[in-house]
Order: structure tokens, then sequence, then C-alpha cells
């Protein structure tokens, strides 16, 4: 499961009573399922259906997490980019942005051309592990083709694990069909797990038709489910921390069921993403430290007492623009979600405004974030681990170890920053007092200058082209 948290939230004694509490609620109070297909399969293995609510039993849920796997592979089309999710720590790109904040201090709908944007910047920056979803929307593609345009773009430019999109049957069986066909056929992509999908309930203990269709489809040919709740503390779950804690879990657990009975292959996550309501509009805050503490208590319950791989969101802000506040929240946020030990990690790379927009800037400048939280993450390592004593004693009283051999050996392993500057002021300055923001924008569009625009083979660029033009025909 990788490495054991830094930062823990709830005693594990906690672990018990919060499953407990949950398995009332689904006993008692059940969840609702917008599906008829849904309600056949839960009525098929013996759970309690009564119109669409759906009330569980313990020995179910206790079997169904059972048959879960503590880890799986989420395979890339190219080999070196294959990850094992619940092993490796996994930085996945934003969902949901619908706005592209320019350096000027103006937004924009995000267009085609901008997703395409980020989905170059993904592939080529190696901090970030995997490309798909929407990290913005491409306002300008109708709405009822959108996710094929997306799933179609992502495809052809990058080669890392994908996120799909949560669409009615037709449309996201047509995404993954493109996906299918690129890997090598039919045996190929659903022997495999390719496309994971982040699927969120309708809280509190609900679930729409449109996602579950999501969820039966990629169950059905054997991809991975991220079960991620978004409840809004105090305004679509209970004001109290542990309470919505409580409710996360049990909604996290009813996706988990579905997607496990559907097909017992699939791999799911349990990715925790609630947050804290600002009480003062009751409106949804990303800054707040509860949101983040709220989730590591659901991440670390998901990952050492139910043994499942997790992620969560966090490198959120409520900022306008990548100013101070931007920093701080962002900051926060990430050393909570990895430190607290999430496997996966996502809206971690350049969202301002509650998720509302992405900024080319801050995700540049939120690449170094990352990597500093991932060093803090990784301890003391190798040679920081020795209890050498011989550097001590082969220098002189108040000389400099700059020239001992032990410096020479190791000091490239140190780290240091991608953009931050770390020189002299006199050097600054006399570079014409460059602005951070300005240092970002510059990298991102020397990056895109050099970014292929497509990663696959003629071959299969004409077949995929010729799918993508006749899906694109209802």
């Amino acid at each position: 499961m990788g490495l054991s948290p830094i930062i823990e939230l709830i005693p594990q004694d906690y672990y018990q009573k919060i499953h407990d509490a949950s398995m009332q609620i689904l006993k008692k109070k059940g969840i609702i399922y917008h599906s008829v297909e849904a309600l056949e399969v839960f009525k098929k293995h013996g759970a309690k259906v009564e119109n669409e609510t759906v009330y569980f039993n313990d020995k179910l849920i206790e079997d169904i997490i059972g048959n879960c796997r503590p880890k799986f592979v989420w395979k890339a089309r190219e080999p070196k980019n294959t990850l094992t999710v619940g092993e490796d720590f996994i930085v996945q790109p934003n969902i949901g942005p619908v706005f592209i904040q320019e350096m000027d201090k103006t937004r924009r709908p995000g267009l085609l051309k901008d997703f395409i944007n980020f989905q170059k910047l993904c592939q080529a920056i190696d901090t970030i592990d995997v490309t798909g979803t929407s990290p913005v929307d491409a306002d300008d593609v109708a709405p009822n083709v959108k996710h094929l345009h997306m799933m179609f773009e992502a495809i052809k430019v990058t080669n890392k694990p994908l996120i799909g999109y949560v669409n009615g049957t037709g449309i996201v069986r047509k995404t993954l069909d493109m996906v299918e066909l690129v890997v090598g056929g039919k045996n190929e992509f659903e022997s495999n797990h390719y496309v994971g999908i982040g699927v969120n309930p309708l809280s509190p203990l609900k679930w729409a038709p449109e996602v579950i269709e999501t969820i039966i489809e990629y169950s059905k040919r054997n991809q991975a489910v991220f079960v991620l709740p978004c409840i809004l503390a105090g305004v679509s779950g209970p004001i109290s921390l542990m309470e919505t804690a409580i409710l996360q879990n049990a909604e996290i657990l009813s996706g988990i069921a579905l997607v496990k009975l559907v097909n017992p292959s699939a791999a799911v996550v349990y990715a925790p993403g609630s947050t804290a309501a600002y009480m003062k509009t009751a409106s949804y805050c990303t800054g707040t430290p509860e949101g983040l503490m709220l989730n590591i208590a659901n991440v670390q319950m998901g990952r050492d007492f139910y043994k499942l791989p997790t992620r969560t969101m966090s490198g959120m802000t409520d900022a306008k623009y990548p100013d101070f506040q931007a920093g701080a929240e962002t900051m926060q946020n990430l050393m909570l979600g990895i430190l607290g030990g999430a496997n996966i990690v996502l809206e971690v790379l350049g969202t301002l405004d509650s998720l509302m927009a992405s900024s080319y800037e801050k995700l540049i400048l939120d690449v170094e974030l990352i990597e500093r939280v991932k060093r803090i993450r990784q301890r003391f390592q190798g040679f920081d681990v020795s209890f050498s004593t011989e550097a001590i004693l082969e220098v002189d009283h108040g000389n400099s170890f700059l020239e001992h051999n032990s410096t020479y050996e190791h000091f490239r392993s140190r780290w240091t920053p991608s953009i931050s500057d770390w020189d002299a002021y006199e050097n600054w300055e006399g570079a014409g007092k460059p602005d951070i923001n300005a240092a970002a924008n510059r990298k991102w569009k020397a990056i895109l200058a050099t970014a292929p625009d497509c990663l696959l083979e003629p071959e299969q660029l004409k077949a995929l082209e010729d799918y993508f033009s006749n899906a694109l025909k209802f």
C-alpha cells in the first residue's frame, strides 16, 4: 500500500465504529438507485429492494469488500507509464474546471484547444502520471459529443493511463471503444485496466441514472471505478465532520457494491472527495482545512481498515489568481492529502476559484509544490539514514564540508525547485526582477512548443479517426 501516512487524523480504533455506523445507514435507511438494471443486480444478489431503495446486510458488504484488491495495475499504452494503484504514488489531472484563468486576472471559457494543451502538458511533465479527464472544459464543442472529442484528443496526444467521462451508456461505450481500438482489441482491453472513472453519488444517499450507467459500463468492461462522494458538510451532509465521514463511507460502500456485483474482476478505488461548506453563504469551499481533514480520515480508513487503494482531491484553493492565498491553501491541501497517505491525488494541477478555473501558470507552480511534498513524504532515505561519523571526524573544527568527498558524491541528489528562484537578490535584480508567474508562463509555453501533436502509429490514427467520425453520427 506504499508508504505509511505521516499525518493521522483519527485513532484507528474509530474505524470499526465508523463502519458499524455506516452499516446502520445501509441497513435501515438504504440507498436510492435510479436504475432498473442496478436494482435487478442487487435483487439477484440477495439485497432487499423496495421501489428504488436498496437495503444492504452485513454479509453482502463483507463479501464485496473481501473480493476487492489492495492494489491493481493501471495499464498505459506506453509500458513504462504503467502504474500500480495502491503501491505507486499517483498524480492525476483535474476534473471539472470550466474556465481558463489568464495572467491578466481575466478569465474566459475553456476551449478544445485548451483541453488539448493541458493533455500535452500532462503527458510531457514527469510528475504527472495520468491523462484524460477534464482539466478544463471544451465550451466550443456541442455538449452531446463533447466527451467523444475529448477522449479522441486525449488518446492522440498521450500514452499514460487514462481517466474517462461520466455519461449515458451510448457515449461511455464509444469512449471506451476508442481506447480498446488503440490498445489491441477487445481481449487486450478487457483483460486489463486501461481507463479509470470517478463517479459521484447524489448526496445524500442517491445514485443518478447517468452515473449508474457509467458504473455499469465500466464494470462490465473490467475497467477501474473510483467511488467519489462530494458531500458538502453542513449542506448535503451533516455539519459534524465525523457524521459526514460516516455518510461518505456509506456512499463509497454503496458504489463499490454495484461495481463488484456487476463484475467481481473490475477494479475499485476508495475515493473520498468531500469538503466543509462555507457556512456564511452555505456554499462550496475548498480552502478550508476541515475539508481535507474529513477526507483523510476516510482515506486512512479505506486504506487501513478495508485494505483498498485510495484517492482524494488534494490541491484546491478558493483563490481567484495564483497569489498568496492560492499558494497557502494549495500547499495546505497537498500536505494533508499526500502526507495523509492517499495513493492518488487529483485537483492538484492549476485549479483556482473552488475548482471553477484552471491556470496554465498555476499548473507549473503546483508541479513544484507536489515535488516538495513528495520529498517530505519520502522521509530520510539513502545516504541520509547513514549513522556514519566519517565526514564529521575528517573535517577540522570550524571548516567547511563543501569539498569533502561525501559532498562531491551526493550533492546532485539534493532536492532543488523546478520553478522557484533560489538565486541571490543581485542576480534576480539583474535579470529584470522576474515574477514567478511570468516564469511559469514561459515554461508552459516552452513545453507546448515541443510537444508532439500525435503519439499514435499511422495505422492506429487512421483507425481511430474512422471510428471517431462514425461515432459522431448518432
